[in-house]
Parts: C-alpha cells; structure tokens; sequence
C-alpha cells in the first residue's frame, strides 16, 4: 500500500507517539476495504508497540472506515475512505495527536476548541484530489482529538456516491454538522471555532482593541503581505498583519513550476513556509479577520468586520484578489451546485458527466486537460476568436479525444432543474446564434476581481478596482501604501507580488523615518 520512501517517512513520524491507540477498521468485503485494511497494518506494523489494530467486520455505519483513538476511549476521528493523496497528512496528524503529541496551532485556538461544550457530530465530504480539503479535515480533527463533545468524519465522496447524490453535493469540502450544512470550501481552524463559539467575536474584538499602535500593519496574508511583513519586521519595527485568510489565493493554487529557484511546490506547501518565515520575526500574526474600513487619523486606522479597530503609523494593503465570475443569470442561484471555480477540488465529483470549462487562458486550459481525465466531456467556451494559453497547453488540449474548444463564445445563462446545473447557453459573436450545452459542471476560469470592494471612495481605483500605486508602493493617501494583486502592478504572478511587498515595506519604511 505505502511506497517504501513514504513507509519510511511514516515510521519516523510515528515515533513521537507518546500514548497507546487504537485504529479501528470497518469492513465490508470490498476491495477498498481491503486497500484500507493493508494501510492500517502497514501502520500498526511501524509502531507496534503503541498501536492496537482491531478489525470490525460487522460493521453498524460507514464502512470502510478507519477509527483512531487514545486506547480505550471511544473514536472520534473517523475516516470513511482511503486517506491517501492530499488526505495522507491528515492521517498521520491524527495518529500523532490522538497518541499525545501536541498541536503546533495557537494556544489561544486550543483552549477556545477545548471550551466548547455543546455535542457537535462533523461530516465533512472530500475528494482526494482537493488541495483545499485537508485543511477542513485537519481542523476538524483537532477539534475532536482536544474535546469530548466532538466527534468528525472525513468522507471520500468518490467511494460514498449515494450519500453526495442524497445530500446533492456538488462542491468540496462540504461541511454537515448534525445532519445540517455547516460550510462549503476552506476553513481554517480559527475560522470555525469562530463559527460554532458562541460569544467568540464579540470577545476577539475585545482583545484587539486593546492592542498597541503598530509602526506597519499589513492587511492581507498572501505572498505580498508575507513578504511586506518580512521586510518591515527586519526593520525593528512594531510589524502587524491581519488576514482574513493567510495564504490568500496561493492556498488553492495546486502546482507551481514557475517560482524562482524551486523547480516545482504545491500552493500549500509555500503557504506554509511562508507562514513560518514571517512568524519567525517578530510579527503579531492576526488571522481570520476581515478589515471593512480604513481611515486617516492621528493614526491610520484599520476596523474589522467584528468592530475591532486596529491602529498603525503606516499601512500596507495587500489583499490580493478572488476569480472572476460570469455575471450571467443562474450563476448565484447553481453555485456549489455545479457551478464550479476550482477544477482540482470539484472535479472528481463530475466524474463520467459532461462538462464545460469558461476562459481559454493558462488556467481554463489546464483544466480542461485535469477534467478530460475524469469527466465524460469537456467543453472549453472561449469569448475571444483566439486562446490565450500557452501553445504547449492548447496543443495538449486539441490532442484529448473528450475535449471541444469552441471560440467567439459569450456565455449567457446556467441553466438548471432548481437543484443542480443540467447545461449553458451560450451565443456565438459570428453569427448572434444562441446554443445549448448539456453538462452537469460549469468550472469558471476568467481572471481575477482585486478584493478592493471596501476601499472605495476611500483612495484612488482604476475603473477595474485596482489601487493605483507609484513605483514606491504609494497610494493617494499618505502614509497607506499597497501591493500585490489588488494593485496597478502588471503580470499577476506570485514572485512579483514578494517583490511589490518588499517595495511597499520598504516605501513606507521611508515614509516613517522621513515623518
């Protein structure tokens, strides 16, 4: 089941078991179950001695699934699934913390998981190809492993098939707790302990207000604020960043190749490492939170969505963007529900079904080609009368037997059964002739929108809702300075966003000394 490398790598993990546990295999007779199985005595095998396997053949719920637990104690964390891929983590974080090694998350978001006391049960819905998922898995767990009350459930939707048609899920991760909709899409921990705490905001926004002025508060926790807090921090400064979700964009990003002196990661991956370069200087690191609102003052201030004020000498704006919508009607009314804007994570509950792909760049290509491997038919719509991808990619494209292009292609309409999407419309701009398209997924792939919505009227935009900024990371307000994809800055691309948070850190390094 384990390549040997892995088998290896899982064997040291393993070794900071501190306390006995038990996994729990639920079978049924199935092929699956028996890969599942393989995969627990593998495990047990690694660590023997701290590792009890018990095998159910008889099982009351899911199966298969694997349980892990302290020895002793009922389960719960549950795996319904082989938790391989991106899921693998997950699994092995479970054994380490069901065993007794500690979390490296937040004291703070411990204790608040550890406080909750009302009885929670989380299914979450994944598929193994969602670079998104692990982090709602991993959370969840947590959460379960810390507290009594809590019990959660990672599903494979690609092996429980009826429960995704049932529950008419077509996006992941799909959060249920207590049979209800709890959630669709990233989380991180933070975010729902705020979401199932009680009171939490309102004591969050307590705590914030209380804290000092900064020199530089950088909003935004993508590459450009990553880098802007890095290099403001290097200047001895009192350094702040909120973010609503650090990593922004880059979280969801599955391969990169074109990041300079690494030949190829994964998004997460360098979110991760960028996280760990800021927190290794001196940076209050304020996650989860949104700023609604700025204003200049004898400070500049920064207001959350929660009412905190944040207050600093010098800011830096870097919250980056978010994918383009289509605009069209049924676009709102099917989202989630066929309308798609992550190929990666929804693309495998598609599978065998038709469907489109809008935008003809880099990224609406490269799905096309990700969703020829797993659906019926994709169907690539592009408004130009050219594509924008590179060769390479169109070539590869053109070559997929399951792959049409159709170009000179202005979607108007997501057609749907008032539960799921069954096609689009589209018209063709040669002819003004309008066409239907049956599919049952529709994957949005047309840029970006800057996230600068609550900055308006507040600096100067351009027309598309980008800061304009100078060459020093300037904005039209003194002492506010910007970076990164929500920015005039050209070329979108992870390496220039570091470098345009470097400019703005070190523009408004200079502002500071020079007021």
């Amino acid at each position: 089941m384990l390549e040997a490398n892995l088998k290896q790598q899982l064997g040291t993990y393993l070794q900071n078991i501190v306390n006995p546990i038990e996994i729990t295999v639920s079978t049924n007779g199935s092929t699956k179950a028996e890969e599942l199985l393989s995969l627990a005595r593998e495990i047990t095998e690694l660590k023997s001695d701290k590792i009890d396997l018990i095998v159910d053949e008889n099982p009351q719920g899911r199966a298969p699934q694997m349980a892990i637990a302290p020895k002793g104690e009922a389960a719960r964390v549950r795996f319904a699934g082989i938790p391989m891929g991106h899921e693998f983590t997950s699994l092995v974080l479970a054994l380490l913390q069901a065993g007794g090694h500690p979390s490296k998350a937040e004291k703070a978001l411990l204790e608040q998981a550890k406080g909750l006391t009302n009885k929670m049960n989380f299914e979450i819905y994944i598929s193994l190809t969602c670079q998104n998922c692990p982090e709602v898995v991993q959370a969840m767990n947590l959460i379960a492993v810390l507290n009594p009350n809590v019990t959660t459930t990672m599903i494979d939707g690609a092996l429980f098939q009826d429960e995704v048609e049932k529950r008419e899920i077509m996006a992941v991760p799909s959060v249920y707790l207590n049979g209800e909709s709890f959630g669709q899409g990233r989380m991180t921990l933070a975010e729902i302990l705020n979401k199932v705490d009680t009171g939490a905001s309102e004591k969050q926004a307590a705590a914030l207000a209380e804290k000092a002025p900064y020199d530089m508060l950088i909003v935004g926790g993508g590459p450009a604020g990553a880098s802007a807090a890095i290099y403001s921090a290097r200047k001895g400064i009192r350094t702040g960043v909120v973010a609503e979700r650090f990593g922004g964009q880059v979280s969801d990003t599955m391969a990169i190749e074109n990041f300079i002196s690494v030949k190829e990661t994964e998004g997460p991956k360098l979110v991760a490492n960028l996280e760990q370069h800021v927190l290794d200087y001196d940076v209050d690191l304020i996650k989860a939170q949104k700023a609604v609102r700025i204003e200049k003052k004898e400070f500049i201030e920064v207001e959350l969505e929660n009412g905190a004020i944040l207050k600093s000498k010098t800011i830096v704006l870097a919250t980056g963007a978010r994918w383009r919508e289509m605009n069209v009607p049924g676009e709102q009314e099917y989202r989630n529900k066929g309308v798609a804007y992550c190929p990666h994570c929804d693309g495998p509950l598609f599978k065998g079904k038709r469907t489109a792909v809008i935008g003809g760049g880099n990224s609406g290509i490269e799905a096309a080609i990700d969703l020829a491997g797993i659906t019926e038919h994709v169907t690539v719509l592009e408004f130009g009368d050219t594509l924008r991808a590179d060769d390479v990619l169109v070539k590869k494209a053109e070559s997929l037997p399951n792959v049409t292009i159709i170009k000179n292609a202005m979607t108007t309409e997501v057609i749907g059964d008032g539960q799921r999407v069954i096609g689009l419309k589209y018209t063709d701009r040669t002819t003004d002739e309008s066409h239907l398209v049956d599919v049952a997924g529709i994957f949005v792939q047309i840029g970006l929108v800057p996230n600068s919505e609550f900055l308006k009227d507040t600096l100067q935009l351009t027309n598309r809702g980008e800061i304009v900024i100078n060459a020093h990371g300037e904005t039209s307000i003194p002492g506010v300075f910007a970076a990164g994809d929500v920015t005039t800055t050209p070329y979108k691309q992870i390496i220039i966003s570091m470098g345009s948070g470097a400019t703005a850190a070190l523009g408004a390094f200079d502002y500071l000394i020079r007021s």
